[in-house]
């Protein structure tokens, strides 16, 4: 597989004017040498650089990629073109049929590419598939709408017109297939955020597909993330977040824990966080802690509310977290309950299943998905069924607000304590 390096940027916000934006130092490397090593790590080697600004200042370090191992072709635009525009004038280079790799220049990172492909590989044929990920700024993000089967329905150019979004934001990093040429035109200014995604998921029979994951993937656009990077890649964050290596979790439960917890059901309009849970989300983030929400959701099952309704209030929950700059990783609910006798009660859900909490089926699926280490885990939730599903998975468990639960091996009033004591005592 191809691997093609959009690099044309210029560093404008971040001072530059000696160099381009890809040659910024990260760990004393250039941020585009990190790059070529992880690609290289995968078994990519043939890389194709797209350069404007300074793009001899890049050619002269990296020259045709002979020292580091593989093999580099440069090409530069004689104008600016956008992240699209630039990638058209490679579209000789690339067969009827194949697919090939995209990288922005400005992105620090490291990732289990092989991972990706084997996902893109499941999806065959597909016009591609994009890398997404929460982060802490979606307000200034391209956002992406999926549905439950991966496939991207609506692409959210910045800036966004939605008053509650899931953050779930363009990482940058593509697959795509040759048919992507079919949706650039040539000798244009383009960019793929405004003007070619957008167009492609509006065409349901072109299918662009999202593949998630928590792994570090960050652009240094501003001086503050250069030097947040900086810190994370001299640290050890960057390689440590790579999905090959074992990660830990902080388990919650939303209602009682996240959020007020309404009987039976829900209303968005009620729905709004507790004290201080968006900003200890936050330290979750900032701490080795993968943040994942564990939650039985039987108002499905009963009725009361339908998919489309759960999912516009976790999307103000979303929205609200990231109001702290907190996000959360994944989420996984359930929608089933094993009684009956309501009316509009959805039959297909009525059943006895290994999801529901004090089952672990929820958070089994969250291991295999993210490589998990349970016994490194927490659960906190505010119900008994909660300690249970934690013990059960081998997490330890904590117990939030004033309940005294069998199985909870510490009790506090609230996430903010909850969250301060697991991050001291692993300190």
């Amino acid at each position: 597989m191809k691997l093609i390096i959009i690099a044309g940027g210029k560093g404008t916000r971040l001072g530059f004017k000696t160099i381009p934006k890809p040659m910024a130092e990260v760990g004393e490397r250039p941020i585009i040498y990190h790059q070529i090593i992880l690609a290289k790590k995968y078994g990519i080697k043939e890389i194709v650089i797209l350069s404007g600004y300074l793009s001899e200042v890049i050619e002269g370090y990296l020259k045709n990629g002979k020292d580091l191992g593989v093999n580099i072709t440069h090409i530069k635009e004689e104008r600016p073109l956008g992240t699209a525009g630039s990638l058209k004038s490679i579209e000789s280079m690339i067969k009827e049929g194949e697919r090939f790799m995209v990288f922005y220049g400005d992105l620090v990172m490291d990732f289990n590419i092989k991972s990706f492909i084997d996902f893109d590989k499941m999806y065959q044929p597909s016009i591609g598939t994009l890398i997404a990920h929460p982060n802490d700024h979606p307000h200034d993000s391209d956002l992406l709408v999926i549905d439950n089967d991966n496939k991207i329905t609506n692409f959210i150019s910045k800036p966004h017109n939605k008053k509650y979004y899931r953050n779930l934001v363009n990482a940058a990093v593509y697959i795509f297939s040759s048919k992507i040429f079919d949706f650039i035109e040539k000798d244009l200014n383009l960019d793929f955020g405004k003007d070619i995604f957008p167009n492609i998921v509006n065409q349901s029979k072109n299918n662009l597909l999202a593949y998630i994951t928590p792994e570090y993937i960050k652009d240094m656009g501003t001086k503050d993330r250069l030097d947040k990077v900086c810190k994370d890649f001299t640290g050890g964050k960057v390689a440590k977040l790579n999905s090959e290596n074992k990660r830990k979790a902080i388990f919650l439960d939303r209602d009682g824990v996240i959020n007020k917890n309404f009987d039976p059901f829900v209303d968005i309009g009620k729905f709004n966080l507790l004290d201080g849970v968006s900003e200890s989300i936050k330290k979750i983030n900032q701490s080795d802690y993968l943040c994942i929400v564990i939650t039985n959701q039987s108002a499905l099952a009963k009725g009361f509310i339908n998919d489309q309704e759960l999912r516009l209030i976790h999307d103000k929950m979303e929205t609200q977290i990231s109001g702290s700059q907190g996000y959360i990783d994944g989420l996984y609910y359930c929608p089933h309950h094993p009684e009956t006798g309501w009316d509009g009660e959805v039959r297909s859900l009525k059943i006895k299943c290994s999801c529901r909490k004090p089952g672990i089926g929820m958070l089994l699926q969250a291991q295999k998905d993210y490589n998990i280490d349970l016994s490194n885990s927490y659960f906190l939730g505010d119900s008994q069924s909660d300690m249970t599903c934690g013990k059960k998975a081998g997490c330890s468990t904590i117990s939030i607000g004033n309940n005294n639960f069998e199985y909870a091996d510490n009790k506090f009033c609230n996430l903010n304590e909850a969250i301060n004591h697991i991050l001291t005592f692993q300190g």
